[in-house]
């Protein structure tokens, strides 16, 4: 069946709502998603070194893996801090995918000089993905601090885990200042990396959602991996509940280009999946990984099966758009907005496999699946996904493996 759509009223940037009626929305969409609980101001790692004087870097020279969403609560840099303490001897930078200030959508990173420090900024983002020995010549202690999103293919924590084995296989001290899953750390949903297919964006056997903060996902590499190494967590403080990131307290930052909110953060895993696919996930628009389409989508139909589907805490908006960059760039896209009605309700990896099993039904010659696995990373539901099975019959097949993770993963988890 093709899917090539019908002319709808206007595109999606024309009918994208004035910033206060945007606010007024967005304002009715939480009301509605969670309920009414008091926000705590969250410490992470960083606020717990700060306030102990920085006790467990004193007298060492460290290196620190950073980039724009390293600050404390009230906004200063961990690269500030670390460089104005009189205790510890900032002596290196190191940053991950998307560089040091966190602008940069590109395969690869060169290195750079930080303009407070005068330190170069070795980048793990470009002829290397781990730290050499070399850079890590004359560093006592290698400090991470970066804000995860807790989804497997978000490549922060590949960059952790990988300069973790650099650490052990150089003696050189490993310490994370823990931050918040943002998207909450008690649900963990979708299939686990099959064995053997890992890789930079499925670093470790983990599902989709993991539920985990980087600290935890730290002493889960160190203990799975077996790694001879000296690792220490600075753990958060008032982390009670193990909460979204709306009840921390703390500044939202946005980590990536393209990661712009923390709504687009609970729709990434049901819309960041298929991006490997022939879809737009919205890259070169104002609202990435909240929407996706594609030239070949009929947007009203598309909308219409999924929302006949009956999933919890969303819907769908039948949308036209183009984007000016990326995918599709400068084609019209027909698609769907994905509207969260009851966050604490939605799933987005049910989500994500309604989202799968309806496109193949409607357009099985139109969605290129040869890439269909490549951030699913589980063979099984990927040819489930193929073969016609229903959503119920996928998640049953990954649930093993979903349950065999939680009770390994509870080995590690630091709040309760």
């Amino acid at each position: 069946m093709n899917l090539k759509h019908q002319p709808l009223m206007s595109s999606f940037k024309t009918i994208m709502p004035s910033p206060f009626v945007a606010v007024c929305l967005l304002a009715i969409t939480l009301s509605a998603s969670q309920p009414n609980v008091a926000t705590a101001e969250v410490l992470a790692g960083v606020d717990v070194l700060q306030r102990d004087d920085f006790a467990s870097l004193a007298g060492q020279k460290v290196g620190l893996i950073t980039n724009h969403t390293g600050t404390n609560l009230t906004g200063a840099s961990t690269v500030q801090l670390l460089h104005d303490s009189t205790d510890v001897d900032l002596v290196a930078l190191f940053s991950p995918e998307h560089g040091f200030v966190g602008q940069l959508d590109q395969a690869n990173i060169d290195d750079q000089r930080d303009s407070l420090t005068g330190l170069k900024v070795h980048s793990l983002y470009g002829k290397t993905r781990v730290p050499t020995a070399e850079m890590l010549e004359g560093i006592d202690t290698l400090v991470f601090d970066i804000q995860d999103i807790g989804v497997r293919f978000y490549t922060y924590i590949s960059t952790m885990g990988g300069a973790m084995k650099a650490a052990a296989e150089n003696d050189v001290r490993f310490v994370v200042l823990d931050r918040p899953n943002p998207i909450n750390g008690t649900e963990v949903q979708g299939p686990v990396t099959d064995a053997g297919s890992e890789s930079f964006i499925a670093y470790h056997r983990i599902p989709v959602r993991h539920g985990m903060t980087i600290g935890e996902l730290a002493k889960m590499f160190q203990a799975e991996w077996e790694l001879d190494l000296d690792l220490q967590v600075i753990p958060m403080e008032s982390w009670a509940g193990r909460p979204g990131f709306d009840q921390t307290g703390r500044m939202w930052i946005n980590p990536s280009p393209n990661m712009r909110s923390l709504n687009a953060a609970y729709l990434y895993p049901a819309i960041g999946l298929w991006e490997t696919t022939n879809l737009s996930v919205g890259r070169g628009t104002d609202t990435p990984f909240e929407h996706f389409g594609a030239p070949w989508i009929d947007a009203l139909e598309l909308a219409r099966e999924l929302n006949e589907q009956g999933l919890s805490g969303v819907r769908f908006v039948p949308i036209e758009f183009t984007p000016d960059a990326s995918k599709f760039a400068n084609e019209k896209c027909g698609g769907v907005n994905l509207i969260l009605t009851q966050r604490a309700e939605f799933d987005p990896l049910r989500t994500a496999l309604t989202i799968a099993v309806t496109l193949r039904k409607l357009a099985p010659d139109d969605w290129n699946t040869k890439s269909l696995n490549r951030l699913l990373v589980s063979q099984k539901i990927a040819e489930g996904i193929l073969g016609g099975h229903s959503v119920e019959q996928l998640q049953a097949a990954y649930q093993e493996e979903l349950e065999d993770f939680q009770a390994r993963r509870a080995k590690y988890l630091m709040y309760r």
